[in-house]
Parts: structure tokens; sequence; C-alpha cells
């Protein structure tokens, strides 16, 4: 695999309990497949805890079974975009990019709102996780999100030796 073959993945961290949530993640899932990405979007891709619950699982296991699939999918995934809407984005997400963050993994944030927590700022330990990149559009977001591509290095351990 040379630089550049790769295409990267991008897990999506995002509150995903109402229909108009669902639907924006859906809509970002399908911009980043247009633009040459694949995707991990919980809402499609993991597992849902009313369908797990359905199934005769605890409501432990099933949380457990939800954590487990979330962790395993940012580590598999090379960046992380996180929706950072509203006056305080979803906690699940904001954990999830402190996760991303933690092993080495690109983060990007996504703002189409004006609100924020204190006076015209956002938190400081969000925008710091984000290294200051948060995109106020689909194509400021595509702007961020193709320069990691053009700059993107194949950790040492996925690289094969001929």
């Amino acid at each position: 695999m040379k630089e550049g073959d790769k295409q990267l993945r991008i897990y999506i961290a995002g509150p995903l309990f109402s229909d108009a949530e669902r639907s924006y993640n859906e809509c970002l899932n399908n911009f980043f497949k247009e633009i040459g990405f694949e995707t991990f979007l919980p809402q499609h891709n993991g597992y849902k805890l009313s369908d797990l619950l359905v199934k005769d699982l605890s409501k432990r296991d099933a949380i457990n079974l939800i954590f487990e699939k979330d962790i395993e999918e940012i580590q598999k995934s090379d960046i992380l975009v996180l929706i950072v809407d509203g006056r305080v984005p979803d906690e699940g997400a904001c954990v999830e990019a402190g996760y991303a963050y933690s092993l080495g993994k690109e983060c990007i944030g996504l703002k189409t709102d004006c609100r924020t927590l204190m006076s015209d700022l956002d938190n400081p330990l969000i925008v710091g996780v984000l290294k200051n990149r948060i995109a106020r559009s689909f194509k400021e977001l595509e702007k961020f999100l193709l320069e990691i591509k053009a700059n993107y290095k194949i950790p040492n351990e996925l690289k094969t030796f001929n």
C-alpha cells in the first residue's frame, strides 16, 4: 500500500436521538462518501439500544455492547468529525472525540450553530481536541478533510514491505 492509496475512514460523532439529528447525520454521511471517504455512522452502522433490549439483553449488556462497538470503530477510523452544534455538544460525542484524540486520530469539528457555552467561546477542551479546526460549513469541512487526506501518512503498523 502506498501513501494516498487508502480510502480514509471518518467516524461521525454527534447526537442521534431525534429525527432531525439522525437526518442531519445521514446528510453528513452521504456528503463524506461523495467526496471519497469511508464512514462509520453509529446510528446506521452501530447498535441501537432499543433493538438490543428487544433481544432480551440486559440494559447493562446492551450498553456495554454499544460502547465496545463504538470504541472499536473509533480505533479503525482515521478521522473523527464531531458535530459541535448546540450550546454544548452531545456528551457521548465528546467522549468519542476525546478517545480519538488520545489515539492520535485527526479530529475536526462542524459547527453551523451560533450558540456557545461562554460569551462567543466554545469549551477550550473541545477546541483543543479539534486543534482549532471547527468548520462552519460543509465547504470548509471539505477543505479540512482534503488537507488531511493530502498529508496522510500510513501508520507504520499498517505498511507492507516488499
